[in-house]
């Protein structure tokens, strides 16, 4: 770890371009986020698509190799698709190294019988469709907190704010952190906003925000940021490695999300698909310990948020009621 502060990071080819001439301007000091975790620490890390204690295993060992440090591990099938001794083994696992395990509720509409989802619209997306749905989702989040889980990831507003009411009232443990979905992050800073009012602790925002949408943002909400540096291909397949000191010093407090491009989607997982993820879970991290090296030789590998933190800090809520 350098002494380099990431609010005043080098960018790539720097040097090299200035001496030709061809510097870029300035930083400006207003457009870096004022904001960190609590405790300290301007960023995390997240392995995204971890689909059992299989491909956990491997995560975990492959971290360990490459030196890869991970704060949250987070699994994209569902509760549902796990059985308890799985989650089991997960919790364990994961709470043996002091990393947050963050598991999916309940159904979604693309999985649903509606055909709104499969139109050119997408219409209703990933949005829990009918009280039934949010009751799935509410039964994966009492069942996975019951069994050690303490992260929850959702993907429809009415689910994140009946979980966060469920939260309130202890119908879930008081420190269960809630977790937006890329599949439906917000673009805009009013939106971000009202997902943090709703009882969202992090939101995944989609990886084709700008810089400057990621400015506006930090001008209203403290609220963690997930990003993925390298986006699956059914998220735009976007690969923002280069980017990544830039990434902290605007969108700050960030989770840096290693997602893997070019490789066939997963979910919902079986044993069907068992090399295929497995191998893909290895180049996760990979990939992750390439965008910490460019973060080194940029000057801004510092400020990382100690290992074991997961709290969020203090967040603006909407009141909630009985």
């Amino acid at each position: 770890m350098t002494d380099a502060s990431a609010t005043a990071a080098r960018r790539p080819g720097e040097q090299a371009l200035a001496a030709l001439g061809l510097g870029a301007p300035d930083l400006s000091p207003a457009d870096a986020s004022p904001h960190t975790f609590p405790g300290g620490g301007r960023w995390r890390t997240e392995i995204p698509s971890c689909e059992g204690p299989e491909a956990l295993a491997v995560v975990l060992k492959e971290a360990s190799r490459l030196d890869v440090p991970i704060h949250r591990i987070s699994q994209g099938s569902g509760v549902w698709m796990l059985t308890d001794s799985e989650i089991t083994e997960m919790v364990e696992a994961t709470a043996e190294r002091d990393i947050e395990l963050c598991l999916f509720t309940g159904p979604r509409g693309t999985w649903d019988i509606g055909g709104s989802t499969r139109t050119d619209s997408r219409g209703a997306g990933l949005r829990a469709r009918g009280h039934d749905a949010v009751a799935g989702c509410v039964e994966d989040a009492v069942r996975a907190t019951e069994l050690g889980v303490k992260c929850l990831l959702v993907a429809d507003e009415g689910v994140l704010w009946t979980l966060h009411r469920g939260r309130a009232a202890g119908i879930l443990p008081a420190d269960t952190t809630l977790k937006v979905s890329a599949l439906i992050g917000p673009v805009n800073p009013a939106a971000y906003e009202v997902y943090e009012r709703l009882g969202a602790d992090s939101v995944n925002v989609p990886s084709d925000l700008t810089l400057d949408h990621l400015t506006e943002i930090r001008r209203v909400s403290a609220c963690p940021m997930d990003m993925y540096i390298e986006a699956p291909d059914d998220l735009g397949g976007y690969v923002r490695m280069y980017e990544v000191a830039e990434l902290i010093r605007r969108g700050a407090p960030l989770y840096l999300k290693f997602g893997l491009s070019k490789a066939p989607g997963i979910y919902p997982y079986g044993h069907h698909m068992r090399e295929l993820t497995l191998a893909t879970a290895k180049e996760r991290v990979r990939r992750g310990r390439l965008a910490l090296d460019l973060l080194a030789r940029h000057g801004a590998d510092g400020e990382m948020a100690p290992l074991g933190s997961r709290l969020p800090g203090a967040l603006r809520r909407f009141e909630t009621y009985s």
